[in-house]
């Protein structure tokens, strides 16, 4: 029998390591994410897990990404260099995803089918976390189970969020690995520039419609008793979503 090594042990989502795959549990929405995954190793895009099927305990078999990731890439994100190749990651996706245009009867996380016109296939958690590194290159991302229809800007407005970052000083040095308070602008100003906007025009805006929005998902999710949401609403983190919406409201001056 295959050794596993566990990369996450969560009760709700226990996901090992088998040789070179991964094995994660499948949802409802898994179809969806495998046909998303599919029509990236069409197109050549390097930086996403292939699909290798269902084993035979049921858990989807992902191709493995070897390369530093999780709570490692928040120091990898905190220089210039590291900031603008995580933007420039985001586009290169964005722009392998742009043809994909899915079966309509497929259903992805929020329980969207349909997608817009001016509309990719988001993401939909794109953030230091799920970014895979080899040295200072992200070379490839990782947890699709959120990914989901919409625009561009959302998965833009949703990474600067984390890496601009809208936190404040102490939660920067403490958590995100910043040795000092972050200039906000500036790097909101690289994200923007790395991944080919014109403007940073209505960013901020962005950003704060992206969290209102992930607060009220984080509860509709509870709601149904998905995991981990369910879990994270008993333990109060919706009052944690509501004091990072107001944190981000009063001091939008640093990033404008």
């Amino acid at each position: 029998m295959a050794t596993e090594e566990v990369l996450q042990d969560n009760p709700h989502r226990r996901v090992v390591r088998v040789g070179d795959t991964v094995r994660r549990p499948v949802h409802p929405w898994t179809p969806a994410v495998h046909a998303l995954l599919r029509h990236l190793a069409e197109v050549g895009f390097p930086a996403a897990p292939r699909v290798l099927g269902i084993d035979d305990e049921g858990r989807e078999v992902l191709s493995y990404l070897p390369g530093e990731s999780g709570p490692d890439g928040w120091a990898k994100v905190v220089g210039d260099a590291g900031l603008t190749a995580f933007a420039r990651l985001l586009r290169d996706y964005h722009d392998a995803v742009a043809g994909f245009r899915p079966p309509a009867d497929l259903a992805w996380f929020t329980g969207a089918t349909a997608i817009g016109d001016d509309e990719v296939i988001c993401h939909g958690d794109f953030g230091p976390w799920n970014t895979v590194w080899r040295g200072d290159r992200p070379v490839g991302i990782l947890d699709w189970d959120y990914a989901r229809p919409g625009a561009r800007l959302h998965d833009v407005a949703y990474a600067l969020e984390y890496v601009a970052p809208f936190r404040d000083d102490t939660e920067c040095r403490r958590s995100l690995r910043h040795p000092a308070p972050p200039d906000r602008r500036r790097r909101l100003e690289l994200v923007a520039a790395a991944y080919g906007l014109s403007s940073t025009t209505g960013l901020v805006d962005a950003v704060l419609d992206v969290e209102r929005t992930g607060a009220a998902e984080v509860r509709r999710a509870a709601e149904r008793g998905d995991q981990p949401q369910a879990g994270w609403v008993a333990e109060g983190y919706l009052d944690e979503l509501a004091a990072r919406c107001e944190w981000s409201r009063t001091h939008r001056h640093l990033f404008e």
